[in-house]
């Protein structure tokens, strides 16, 4: 960026309401007058691609921080208020260095920006105080995921420092998916031998008896968004590879029954739908040099009505056990379609409303 300007708006002398009387006991508050920012942008293609098709970023930047924006060819100017305009600049700033280095914006990544600039609180430090850390991140060879709300951020740095990682909460809030990526940037670094995915294959209102094919096929669908999250973090080839080698496994829970996983990366995803004794099972599979992430949504259990899901039991025995981790997620931490988040709030209402 070249160009950068910052006004009040108004002339104060011009607009400046009439002065009411003070009252005794009472400090009147100065009126406040929109802010205005103006930036310009130095390549005009990178601009494009910051502004997303049809300016649908900039059009979620004013939804999500209340000020509005003009785009004049590589410029953007800013209204509102002087503390929306300073973070809006601050978002796109971050994302246009973003789209310099080559990497996409989409909506997800303003959103993402937007939680990180807002939860830093006050974006230009006093004097004497050095730069505010950002949110955590994992690296792969194929991508870098940085964490978008406060809570993946905490989950990030859970993994970072505990052996054994409970993460739960709503669909949509990145658990699944920061875990495959950690498991595979711990591959890259050598401090890992293999990676072991696995899920519960619960028959959610579906019967697995009737799906076409021999066990693998009939497993596989349950299984397939972990497949999906490896192939996001990891290229192609090298997960093939390692599923061949046996370095990359993916199997159902039941398949983990009297083994020792040692020097290993360990997810159970879906624990939810974990009983108490296959929770404990899995738990004491944990062996040398290996770390254990475990996910769940606690509202979306699919046991038989009166069974225990394993995974609350978990948490709530385990919580302030040397060694273990526990991240909470909430519906504010949906990182998917906005309408993700407020179908989750709007059954989180719904189940507890009395009437319900």
């Amino acid at each position: 960026m070249s160009v950068e300007t910052m006004s009040k708006g108004f002339d104060p002398l011009k607009n400046a309401p009439a002065a009411s009387p003070r009252k005794p006991g009472f400090a009147r508050e100065a009126p406040s007058s929109p802010a205005e920012v103006t930036l310009a942008f130095e390549d005009n293609r990178h601009a494009s691609s910051l502004f997303g098709s049809h300016d649908q970023n900039l059009a979620f930047l004013e939804r999500r921080l209340g000020v509005e924006a003009t785009v004049r060819g590589n410029h953007v100017g800013l209204r509102g208020p002087a503390e929306a305009c300073r973070q809006a600049k601050k978002v796109l700033e971050n994302l246009y260095d973003r789209v310099r280095r080559g990497e996409p914006v989409a909506l997800g990544d303003v959103d993402g920006a937007i939680r990180m600039t807002t939860s830093q609180g006050q974006l230009f430090p006093a004097d004497g105080e050095g730069p505010r850390p950002g949110f955590a991140q994992v690296s792969t060879r194929k991508k870098t995921i940085v964490a978008r709300t406060a809570a993946q951020d905490a989950y990030i740095r859970a993994l970072a420092k505990h052996e054994l990682v409970f993460a739960t909460g709503p669909a949509g809030t990145g658990k699944t998916y920061i875990a495959v990526a950690w498991a595979a940037a711990l591959i890259e670094r050598g401090e890992a031998d293999r990676i072991i995915l696995s899920r519960p294959a619960v028959e959610a209102g579906e019967r697995l008896g009737f799906l076409p094919g021999d066990m693998k096929e009939k497993v596989d669908p349950y299984l397939r968004p972990l497949y999906d999250s490896l192939y996001d973090v990891m290229p192609a080839e090298k997960v093939e590879r390692g599923i061949a080698s046996g370095m990359i496994e993916i199997a159902p829970l039941a398949f983990m029954r009297g083994r020792t996983l040692a020097n290993a990366v360990v997810l159970l995803d879906e624990a939810q739908n974990t009983s108490s004794m296959q929770m404990k099972m899995f738990l004491t599979r944990l062996g040398e040099n290996s770390r254990m992430i475990i996910t769940g949504d606690p509202t979306q259990i699919d046991l038989p009505p009166g069974q225990v899901s394993g995974l609350g039991e978990a948490v709530a025995l385990l919580e302030n056990v040397e060694g273990i981790g526990v991240t909470r997620f909430s519906s504010a931490d949906v990182v998917r379609h906005e309408l993700v988040a407020r179908i989750v709030r709007a059954y989180e209402g719904a189940h507890d409303s009395p009437e319900v």
